[in-house]
């Protein structure tokens, strides 16, 4: 009898969570089917073999659907997958769709109040967008720091250099290196050591960051569970933010109290500086400082990867970038990013890698802030929205192969990812675009060329090119599966 019973309030619950959290249809876009209750179209999702953006993309296709509406458990999602769609939502709605999806094991508030990724657009985001735009990631700042990236990549290439004919992983390189780069942007340290384990470190606590950040969460599914933290993955959240917190605890308090004596002034100024220049607080300095380790490596360590795996399967694209690297900035010499602008073809890879596999396939999930009608569609107040610039990027409408790795197309044409091109948005577009746009444009080009003029990569066991497994995985970023591990050997006698 009590089974009987505990059945019925089982099922009773159900029913009224159904009821309670299904979509209302009123000219809302068209749905994914079949969506079953409680469920929605989760089972369709589950059973696919391939990687959710790829899978949505698919589905686009085939519905001819530009917006699609997606249930996940109870929760609806709108997934747009053409540029049109991508214009309206990114550019003709950007403010009444501006408002941002906080991912459940990030909601805490102290944090996302003082967010530049997380916060609506608020005044104070509006301020910290500026600042980050103008003082941080702008021009000046930009240039004063140029010979510090130079050196950082550098000391990647003198590491790679002792290493020569043993396996290197590159992603955890890369990683390491842009992980010093923004070092120094943000403090002017080092946080990386080549050859040093690091167990409870800055890289390590990233990662993990960005690992329970990426985990299927039941909250994101059911809403209703939110509060209970059913997978503890927001405690996991809050403690890995706390310990990072502590890595740089002592250098603010250092900072801050060498300003206040006449020891604080400084020949140079990074993030740091400007951010104590206007008054933030120690949680404010936290919240930036994490935003920019975060993101800011993981998304271009990727891009690397992606472009270093594409051009070592395709020894002909890679001889012709070499060649260019060779007249431009010449054999013995290193490439600086003042040879940037005369590598068309660099630039060119850069971009077809970012085509093929954007750094984030949904860009950050847009939160609609009031209801908004988008290609005739009503999209109801709070609903999440995605931009799948995977499919974007991948339309066969739009690119012709679309799935060959060709730079020349970038050659020929004068599409750009600054955000006005809709058919090519790696970095999004409208008021959310990403903010650290203008350093990956100098770091990613310089890293990968670097690697690309200074040695010749093989693979281990003797592996011809053409055997290069390159699946790609989801998670917070698009990755590489597995990843790219190399064996470099030195090209000529170049100084470092």
């Amino acid at each position: 009898m009590e089974v009987i019973t505990t059945l019925a309030l089982f099922s009773l619950t159900l029913v009224v969570l159904y009821l309670l959290f299904k979509p209302n249809q009123n000219n809302l876009p068209p749905s994914l089917k079949p969506s079953w209750p409680l469920l929605g179209n989760l089972p369709t999702l589950l059973r696919s073999t391939t990687p959710l953006h790829i899978t949505l993309a698919d589905l686009a296709q085939s519905h001819s659907a530009p917006l699609m509406l997606v249930t996940l458990g109870t929760a609806p999602t709108i997934v747009a997958s053409t540029p049109e769609a991508a214009m309206e939502i990114l550019k003709t709605h950007d403010r009444a769709l501006s408002g941002r999806h906080i991912s459940v094991c990030f909601r805490i508030e102290e944090m996302n109040k003082n967010s530049l990724v997380w916060d609506d657009c608020t005044d104070n985001w509006k301020q910290l967008r500026r600042i980050a735009k103008t003082e941080i990631f702008g021009p000046r700042m930009l240039q004063i720091q140029e010979p510090v990236r130079e050196k950082k990549v550098g000391e990647l290439m003198e590491f790679l250099r002792g290493r020569e004919g043993k396996v290197a992983k590159i992603s955890e390189l890369v990683f390491g290196t842009l992980l010093n780069i923004l070092g120094n942007v943000i403090f002017s340290k080092d946080v990386f050591g080549y050859g040093e384990k690091d167990e409870v470190g800055m890289q390590s606590l990233i990662k993990e960051l960005l690992i329970i950040g990426s985990s299927p969460n039941v909250a994101e599914f059911y809403p209703v569970f939110e509060g209970l933290d059913l997978q503890g993955l927001k405690r996991k959240c809050v403690d890995r933010v706390d310990r990072v917190n502590k890595l740089w605890e002592s250098t603010v308090k250092e900072r801050r109290l060498s300003r206040s004596t006449n020891s604080g002034e400084r020949e140079s100024k990074d993030m740091l500086d400007v951010l104590l220049d206007n008054g933030f607080s120690d949680v404010q300095i936290n919240v930036l400082f994490l935003e920019t380790f975060g993101p800011g490596s993981e998304t271009s360590s990727s891009t690397i990867e992606w472009a270093m795996a594409e051009l070592i399967k395709s020894p002909t694209k890679l001889a012709k970038l070499k060649e260019e690297l060779n007249q431009v900035v010449g054999p013995t010499s290193q490439v600086k990013e003042a040879h940037i602008p005369s590598l068309p073809y660099l630039q060119a890879c850069i971009k077809e890698t970012m085509r093929l596999h954007p750094a984030a396939p949904f860009l950050l999930p847009h939160r609609a802030m009031e209801p908004c009608k988008v290609m005739g569609y009503t999209i109801p107040k709070n609903y999440k929205i995605i931009v799948n610039a995977y499919a974007i990027g991948r339309d066969p409408k739009i690119w012709k192969d679309p799935c060959c790795f060709r730079p020349e197309r970038f050659l020929e044409s004068s599409v750009d990812y600054n955000g006005n091109h809709f058919e090519f948005i790696p970095f999004g577009s409208g008021r959310r675009i990403c903010v650290g746009m203008p350093l990956a444009n100098r770091t990613i080009p310089l890293i990968v060329s670097s690697l690309m003029h200074n040695f010749d990569w093989s693979l281990p066991e003797g592996r011809k090119p053409e055997e290069l497994v390159m699946n790609e995985i989801l998670g917070l970023t698009l990755a590489i599966d597995p990843s790219l591990s190399v064996i470099p050997t030195v090209r000529g006698n170049k100084t470092y």
